[in-house]
């Protein structure tokens, strides 16, 4: 015995069912094909940097002569020259190790330039019983050694209304820093890690890559293209083949 023709309104609702499921397979895989190659993009930034944390420390003249130095970001450098201790700036709400602090941020002028540079000299405790204190750090006079390592200005944090002027700032701004300074200030800052200034911390972590994140995405639109295809192969295809066998006995 033969099963009943499809009727034509069964035959639309299944080209219509099919070209949706093979739409749907087609975006999520290729979603899926993209995060991956999103992580290989970040895996190979993270080589990058780490790689450049490993070569020979830049000095003075060897970082002037970049025509742009901010390509150099990670790298060590090894710097001499005169603290503008005048323009200090304490970055208000920032962390290191789970603690909320300010970072201390200082332009140093380059010897033999009058070239600056904003260094993050490291992070300090701020006094919870009086936020408008300034902790104190000293700042060495005449020529110094800083060693560290390039990287880009600090983080901006979000803050209402425009940046401030004080000592005490949510943000700093290297374009208007550079206008409110008269400074000629390199499209780079660096991260100190070593001398010791009293109560700074330098725990400076290198950029996340968060490649974990886009295979735990891949994966996912690849399980959401898995269930899609598995999902049209079962009610699509084997259920009703199922059902015509049950109705029409093996002959069907």
């Amino acid at each position: 015995m033969s099963g009943a023709e499809p009727t034509p309104t069964s035959r639309a609702r299944f080209v219509v069912v099919s070209v949706a499921a093979a739409l749907t397979v087609a975006a999520t895989a290729s979603l899926g094909v993209w995060q991956l190659d999103r992580a290989a993009q970040k895996t190979a930034l993270e080589a990058s940097i780490r790689s450049r944390a490993d070569l020979p420390a830049w000095d003075n003249r060897e970082l002037l002569a970049q025509a742009d130095p901010a390509s150099g970001a990670y790298r060590p450098v090894r710097l001499q020259g005169q603290w503008l201790a005048q323009h200090s700036v304490f970055l208000d709400n920032r962390q290191m190790d789970g603690r909320v602090g300010f970072f201390l941020v200082t332009p140093l002028r380059l010897s033999g330039s009058d070239r600056t540079v904003l260094v993050q000299r490291g992070w300090v405790p701020r006094d919870f019983n009086d936020r408008q204190r300034v902790p104190e750090v000293a700042t060495p006079p005449g020529e110094v050694t800083v060693q560290g390592r390039l990287a880009p200005p600090p983080g901006r944090l979000y803050q209402f209304g425009e940046a401030g002027t004080g000592s005490i700032r949510q943000n700093v701004e290297p374009a208007a820093y550079r206008l409110e300074t008269g400074l000629a200030l390199l499209d780079v800052s660096v991260q100190q890690t070593g001398g010791d200034e009293g109560p700074l911390r330098r725990q400076w972590p290198l950029p996340a890559t968060d490649v974990q994140k886009h295979h735990g995405y891949a994966f996912q639109w690849f399980a959401l293209c898995a269930l899609v295809a598995g999902l049209y192969l079962w009610f699509q295809i084997i259920q009703p083949r199922r059902q015509r066998a049950r109705l029409h006995g093996p002959d069907a």
